[in-house]
């Protein structure tokens, strides 16, 4: 019955998304994204489980907060105002959208809630739940000072945050306001653009996390599993760190690549240049939970979990790196 229950709930969360981003009406769109909040907190909940409880708890909190703001920012819209009301609004529109999928300075919220919760849902956190709010972004979006400062703050907060973080939830989560600061700026010069990264950024998530959950990985200290017992193991997994990070000539590369050619052309050099150094410094942790993996020699494990980890992740990977050929023929549209 339980799970009956989830996949229902899961079902009303991918329609409520898919009219949220089809909908020719903004409060089509409103409605369709607290169907989509109530519809996912069921998912994350767990009456046995104090800290699911508690973290879904506060993500309702903060998207209540967030909804209610996008709600009185689009009631204004409808009304005749002048200058001021206009920028007032714009400013209340973009900051509840910014803090729905918790960028810098909103995202005190993240990394809490993910810390409670399990893979499964802080996968679709990090990449579902983006996809409504970023469509609604992308009617208004462009590069005024408010989003510069908002992609600035998120690059930074994101790279020297997860420096002193020992807990591998926490580390996605400003692994995903980090890449959220380069997915605004994609979106605002090229939707097609904005795909293509999301897409590359979604897989290789769906790649970690599931991983995670396989070896039951929570802390960094869990990195030296003995469940690491073949090499090929070692070496996709941290590959797909590599990539995430962003590192040439893995895939995660591209979008990167893509975003900061397309930003060139709008002269914005300092902004480029900041958000390349807190990537490197998101790198440099990609990159320090990869190499325990690799260092050591670990025990055999079961065939149970060599079947489960080694039938999906590569092909998975191998859709990645066949991608990283294929991808530069799509440049034309952007």
């Amino acid at each position: 019955m339980t799970k009956n229950y989830k996949i229902l709930f899961l079902i009303i969360l991918i329609f409520s998304t898919l009219l949220s981003i089809s909908s020719p009406s903004w409060f089509v769109m409103w409605i369709s994204l607290e169907i989509n909040l109530l519809s996912i907190i069921p998912l994350m909940s767990n009456q046995n489980n104090i800290y699911q409880a508690e973290s879904s708890m506060k993500y309702f909190i903060v998207q209540t907060i967030a909804s209610s703001i996008l709600l009185f920012s689009l009631i204004i819209k409808d009304q005749p105002i002048n200058n001021e009301l206009l920028s007032m609004q714009s400013l209340m529109f973009t900051s509840s959208l910014m803090m729905k999928m918790g960028m810098a300075p909103f995202h005190f919220w993240l990394p809490e809630v993910m810390e409670g919760l399990t893979w499964e849902n802080c996968l679709i956190l990090a990449t579902w739940q983006k996809i409504a709010p970023s469509c609604l972004l992308m009617y208004e979006i462009n590069l005024n000072l408010l989003t510069i400062l908002i992609i600035l703050s998120s690059s930074m907060i994101s790279s020297l945050m997860s420096l002193k973080q020992t807990s591998m939830r926490k580390i996605m989560a400003y692994s995903s306001i980090n890449h959220m600061a380069w997915m605004l700026s994609s979106m605002s010069i090229s939707s097609h653009l904005w795909i293509i990264y999301f897409l590359i950024y979604s897989l290789t998530n769906v790649l970690l996390m599931m991983t995670f959950k396989i070896l039951n990985i929570n802390k960094i200290t869990q990195m030296f599993n003995p469940n690491f017992n073949k090499s090929l193991s070692k070496f996709l997994f941290s590959m797909n760190l590599l990539s995430m990070g962003g590192l040439p000539p893995f895939i995660g590369f591209m979008p990167k690549w893509f975003t900061t050619m397309s930003m060139s052309s709008t002269m914005l050099f300092m902004l480029i240049l900041t958000m390349i150094i807190f990537t490197l410094i998101m790198l440099y942790v990609y990159m320090r939970l990869g190499f325990p993996s690799q260092m050591f020699k670990n025990k055999k494990t079961s065939l149970k979990f060599k079947i489960k980890l080694m039938t999906w992740m590569p092909t998975l990977n191998f859709i990645l790196i066949t991608g990283l050929t294929i991808l530069p023929s799509f440049t034309y549209l952007i």
